[in-house]
């Protein structure tokens, strides 16, 4: 069995929600494949200068833009994944989250909150709460991460050890080797790992900008780069791959890479 993945690099225009969600609408529903990635925060952009700028454009996970995708996953029998900026009201007042959704066949079925804030977001984000899940679609095991975890190990293992076939990494990378070290992630843990970034340069209205460095890429539990998407302009690339070849965790024949911790140890 084989399950086809999308990958959507985008150049998301900052605090424009209605263009950034009808441009992604539009290639997922001209392009055939099964499961869509979309990069972090692909709906709002990313450079926040200040919370009420965050609060402008934070979505709870009851919106319009989500009953579209809902219903495109529905109708087309899909699974969309994608970043977004979470708002969740609590007795102490509202929180916002650097969120990843995956919807798929018309259901909300992975809400994940990021759990390792990288840089600026410290400042206007509340760090995650949900953990690390996996779920089953189809026969696939899904999981999801966001950017930054990537540089903690122990959330690609998280999700291996709880089943993953493949990881989906919605991200905004800016530092230089990001993508260089999803081969190590992949292949310590025998995943697919399909990291979907974004392109361009955003500045916000204090002057603060970063450069987004593209690159896309999944990478298979070899460490194979199956496909690579170009550094700095808006593509989309699909790729199929077999779920099962991450299921077995034999190096050889005798290596286990997951029976073989010994987490007695590792303090």
């Amino acid at each position: 069995m084989t399950v086809k993945l999308a990958l959507v690099q985008t150049h998301p225009r900052f605090l424009a929600l209605d263009e950034n969600h009808r441009r992604a609408i539009d290639v997922v529903t001209s392009t055939d494949a099964e499961i869509y990635v979309l990069p972090e925060l692909y709906l709002s952009g990313y450079a926040f200068s200040s919370t009420d700028e965050l609060a402008r454009v934070a979505l709870p996970t009851s919106n319009r833009y989500f009953d579209e995708l809902l219903a495109v996953s529905k109708d087309r029998g899909v699974a969309i994944c994608g970043g977004y900026a979470e708002a969740a009201t609590t007795d102490a007042g509202p929180r916002y989250y650097n969120s990843a959704f995956l919807i798929a066949d018309g259901e909300l079925t992975v809400n994940y909150r990021k759990t390792h804030l990288f840089f600026r977001e410290t400042q206007f984000f509340t760090p995650g709460d949900t953990g690390f899940s996996v779920i089953e679609w189809r026969g696939v095991r899904v999981g999801v991460m966001i950017c930054f975890d990537w540089f903690y190990p122990e959330a690609a293992r998280a999700l291996s050890l709880a089943g993953a076939d493949v990881i989906l990494h919605p991200s905004n990378l800016v530092l230089p080797y990001c993508q260089k070290a999803m081969y190590a992630r992949a292949l310590e843990n025998h995943v697919f790992i399909a990291t979907v970034n974004r392109v361009g340069r955003e500045t916000n209205s204090h002057g603060d900008g970063l450069t987004f460095t593209g690159a896309s890429q999944v990478v298979s539990p070899s460490g194979e780069y199956l496909v690579t998407l170009p550094v700095e302009s808006e593509d989309m690339r699909t790729v199929e791959i077999d779920p099962s070849v991450a299921r077995s965790k034999k190096i050889n024949e005798f290596n286990d890479l997951l029976a073989g911790r010994r987490p007695e140890f590792y303090r």
